[in-house]
């Protein structure tokens, strides 16, 4: 019996142990973006890629620096800049698109990179950066 006990205890330790390693186990912190004034300020790293790259890149046919400025130290793009006017420009085409489809459409909850979205980038641009007459002269 002792060594029953002994055993028991062992294995109630064990299981404490890893499960205090599991609890406590190196997860990254979500990353915090800055500057978003439209989009949720919780926004996953997933979801905000899927947004860029689905309604964006594919729904406008850009890059990202089509509305992100480049750093100043010339390497790469500063994300949270409003340097240039396309971002305004974007986040007004959001709230567009988002009260589109909540007033006209009576979707509860329209979000940009949402699959129920009838109204999107797409619809208006079609891989396009302006719509048909729409382009800059």
């Amino acid at each position: 019996m002792k060594i029953n006990k002994k055993f028991t205890i062992i294995l109630t330790l064990a299981a404490v142990v890893m499960l205090t390693a599991a609890a406590t186990s190196n997860t990254p912190d979500p990353v915090k973006y800055t500057n978003l004034k439209v989009l949720p300020k919780d926004i996953s790293s997933r979801d905000l890629q899927s947004i860029m790259a689905d309604d964006f890149e594919d729904g406008l046919g850009v890059s990202c620096g089509f509305c992100h400025a480049n750093n100043k130290d010339g390497h790469g793009l500063d994300f949270a800049s409003d340097a240039k006017p396309e971002k305004q420009i974007t986040r007004e085409m959001m709230r567009m698109t988002i009260g589109i489809n909540k007033k006209y459409l009576k979707l509860k909850h329209p979000l940009i990179g949402n699959a129920a979205l009838i109204v999107s980038c797409t619809t208006c641009h079609k891989g396009q950066p302006f719509p048909d007459g729409a382009e800059p002269k």
